[in-house]
């Protein structure tokens, strides 16, 4: 793909984002935000064994937060629940597909960073 076909799909996940809706039975979910910006996000994840069944988030941000929290979503789905702690930042990047500044990165990683610690509290209580 080429750069104008990432932005295109950067702002179709920005503008009609896939899972975002509350998930009432979720094995575990986590809020985070950028302080900074006022982006925040909160995954919802269902487990069937080590199976990520589920995945769905709700918030608001800016194009890239959103967008990467959707394009998360549709990354991990059916994944081993393991790929949560596996996803990189640089994983993420290549799911956007377009340069992201040092002043976005944090609006790019927010969803990772917010799905993996909700793992790892789901893990400390559960372990």
């Amino acid at each position: 793909m080429d750069l104008e076909l990432y932005q295109e799909n950067v702002m179709d996940h920005y503008k009609n984002p896939r899972g975002k809706k509350v998930m009432e039975n979720a094995t575990f979910s986590y809020t985070e935000n950028n302080p900074l910006c006022g982006d925040e996000v909160t995954f919802y994840v269902r487990l069937d064994g080590d199976i990520i069944e589920e995945i769905t988030f709700t918030g608001h941000g800016c194009a890239i937060s959103l967008a990467s929290a959707s394009l998360l979503i549709e990354y991990l789905k059916g994944k081993e629940v393991d790929a949560i702690k596996e996803v990189t930042d640089d994983k993420i990047k290549a799911l956007l597909g377009v340069p992201i500044s040092h002043t976005r990165i944090k609006c790019a990683l927010l969803s990772q960073k917010t799905v993996q610690k909700g793992l790892e509290e789901y893990n400390d209580t559960h372990n």
